[in-house]
């Protein structure tokens, strides 16, 4: 979702102890299932059986135009569904058949009912577009101190200046809390696990990253070692509830060259998804490079974040080497509204006064129109040929 900078690479004692605990197998997510778990993690041969009947995937990420955040998205206040509707309409019509939908435990802490009645209400709008969403749970993006209620309105040219992170820092932190989020996650999954409009579930967005427009100043220097112990334990949570469907976390930066060059963090994502997912911003023969290197584990790929116009990572290079590998494609961003993703990450610390000579993400403007009539030529041909 956005760069790595160098406090990333912080090490501790605690990163140590738990790679070698993992290398050596004394603890190895791999083989074990939890007490309470009702399934185990999918085998290459199950994943890949789900995989065949999907279809080559390609869809965006998805947050109406309308909502700054998952929070203003998914409140009862402010949840829209006639945007939605419009919206999903526009991907369908580009022969989209799935998107990437945050969701937050705050929005499941006000009132656990209708934010659920929420979701069915958007899987069925989805459905009819013939949209099947991977949700995500968790992310470790933005800023580290979510507050339900009225959010706040953007700031002007600046790329998702609102975005908000699950659980947030004081959450995190806290571990009382833990039982809060425990049941927000297994509430969910249990009341959908067997709902074929769902695709699967995306547990946890990049769980190590700390960048951001000025929330580094405040992150909690040893972030990592909160977030990895959780991370396993929000896959235990999501696979206790026997979902039909699969779970998964997407690996985002780092070399994932061989085994032995994955962190801590990265080496539990892959171990515990049941098909892998990654992200890349990159050029396209990174991007093809980035494939190649995962595709050791045998399992079916899904890229959950892609599409950085100014990095190279266009619709055009990425998306024809994807149907090469039968990689399933995500995008960041579709329409232009209030996270005002068509600026780039660098607006976090460089001043822009108007739309910005070249959109970093987002296919279509608040009317429908499309900001590059080429690209869409291009996705509806691509996936008119599937």
């Amino acid at each position: 979702m956005r760069p790595i900078t160098m406090g990333f690479f912080r090490t501790s004692l605690f990163f140590l102890v738990v790679s070698a605990c993992l290398f050596s197998g004394c603890n190895n997510p791999k083989e074990r299932v939890d007490s309470d778990s009702k399934r185990g993690i999918w085998t290459a041969e199950e994943a890949n059986t789900w995989y065949a009947r999907q279809g080559w995937l390609v869809g965006p990420n998805y947050t109406p135009a309308t909502a700054i955040n998952q929070l203003e998205m998914w409140q009862e206040e402010t949840f829209d569904p006639e945007t939605i509707d419009k919206e999903l309409g526009w991907a369908e019509g580009l022969g989209m058949n799935t998107a990437r939908v945050y969701l937050h435990d705050l929005a499941y802490q006000q009132d656990s009912a209708r934010f659920i009645d929420r979701i069915d209400h958007f899987l069925r709008l989805a459905d009819k577009h013939g949209i099947r969403p991977l949700f995500v749970f968790f992310d470790s993006c933005w800023d580290p101190f979510p507050v339900s209620g009225k959010q706040r309105a953007p700031k002007p040219h600046v790329h998702n200046s609102g975005w908000v992170q699950s659980p947030g820092q004081h959450a995190l932190k806290d571990s009382a809390q833990y039982p809060r989020l425990e049941r927000y996650v297994k509430g969910i999954v249990s009341h959908f696990a067997n709902d074929e409009r769902i695709l699967g579930w995306d547990v946890w967005n990049e769980p190590d990253n700390m960048t951001g427009p000025s929330y580094e100043a405040v992150e909690i220097k040893d972030k990592v070692s909160y977030v990895l112990p959780l991370l396993e334990q929000v896959f235990e949570w999501a696979r206790s509830a026997d979902p039909s469907q699969p779970l998964t976390s997407g690996v985002w930066a780092g070399d994932w060259s061989s085994d032995s060059t994955l962190k801590p963090i990265e080496r539990l994502q892959i171990e515990q998804s049941d098909v892998i997912s990654f992200h890349n911003y990159d050029t396209p023969e990174d991007f093809e490079k980035r494939i190649q290197q995962l595709q050791r584990y045998g399992k079916p790929l899904l890229c959950t974040e892609y599409m950085a116009r100014p990095n190279g990572s266009t619709f055009a290079g990425f998306l024809p080497i994807a149907k090469k590998y039968n990689v399933a494609m995500i995008n960041w961003g579709f329409v232009d509204g209030k996270t005002q993703t068509i600026y780039p990450w660098d607006s976090w610390t460089k001043t822009y006064t108007a739309e910005p000579p070249l959109w970093f993400h987002d296919i279509f403007r608040r009317d429908g129109t499309p900001y590059k009539q080429e690209e869409v030529q291009l996705i509806k041909q691509l996936l008119t040929n599937r």
